[in-house]
């Protein structure tokens, strides 16, 4: 007769979301959290904040282009946004400088942010790293965020009704931000791991990137006026880095929340796509 003991009761969700913050804790220093966010900002900074210049540029919506993206992230206005508005040129001077092979390099050059990101994922839920033959899933990911940030992008869109305007930011940034990291943490980890495990990351992804926003409000506006007083463009340049290294700590801290609420056991590591 084998006497087999019950299995332990599973933790209340207070213990659980406490135990999960340990844990997030302890492997963002397993991963060097602070390092991966610093190099997301440097390559968000040098590959993709130029080639959504000129995407912002093309695009036919009013503003002054990918200032007003980065003035709508921050949460910023007045004369913090007039600050972050003069680091960039206008439309037309944009558009008369790019050739298609500075655009396709730019492309290029993209797909290393995405790699970051992908080797972030890896190390997160531990599984093996994909083959090389793999990369296919980087261009699908880098061309899926351009795409949400133009999607949020446009719902702000001042042609807008004020109360559609409203909904369609609701919309895009919270149902659109969580559909987007959930697919992109499945796209980058080759499908290894399931759907469902994935999507309590993706829910906190987006709920930090939100708390982010309040922040740079509070935190990051005075300071570009500040900065660009004291110290002219450079000084918001400072301010528009940091603002990128706390994005890079949301994307990875989300998913690390989300691996931890999985059970404690060690996740099996998987073989990568061939």
């Amino acid at each position: 007769m084998t006497g087999g003991q019950p299995p332990a009761p599973r933790p209340a969700l207070r213990e659980r979301l406490k135990l999960a913050a340990v844990a997030v804790w302890q492997r963002g220093r397993e991963i060097e959290l602070l390092h991966r966010s610093m190099a997301f900002a440097a390559l968000c900074f040098v590959t993709l904040i130029p080639l959504l210049i000129v995407i912002a540029a093309a695009s036919r919506t009013r503003g002054s282009g990918i200032a007003d993206w980065i003035i709508d992230g921050l949460g910023v206005s007045g004369r913090a946004g007039d600050a972050v508005r003069e680091l960039f040129s206008s439309r037309h001077e944009v558009l008369s400088t790019t050739t298609g092979l500075g655009l396709a390099a730019l492309a290029v050059f993209g797909i290393s942010l995405m790699a970051a990101v992908q080797n972030a994922y890896v190390r997160i839920w531990r599984v093996d790293q994909a083959a090389w033959r793999g990369v296919w899933r980087q261009v699908v990911g880098l061309a899926g965020l351009i795409a949400y940030i133009l999607a949020g992008a446009w719902s702000a869109a001042p042609w807008h009704p004020a109360a559609a305007r409203t909904a369609l930011r609701v919309a895009a940034t919270l149902g659109g931000g969580v559909l987007f990291f959930w697919w992109l943490q499945h796209l980058l980890l080759g499908a290894r791991v399931s759907w469902r495990k994935l999507l309590p990351g993706a829910v906190a992804t987006v709920l930090a990137l939100a708390g982010l926003r309040i922040f740079s409000r509070l935190v990051f506006a005075p300071l570009i006026v500040s900065n660009a007083v004291s110290y002219g463009p450079v000084g918001t340049v400072l301010v528009v880095q940091s603002w990128l290294i706390g994005v890079g700590y949301t994307v990875y801290g989300g998913a690390l929340f989300g691996h931890a609420l999985q059970s404690p056991t060690r996740t099996r590591r998987r073989r990568g796509p061939r």
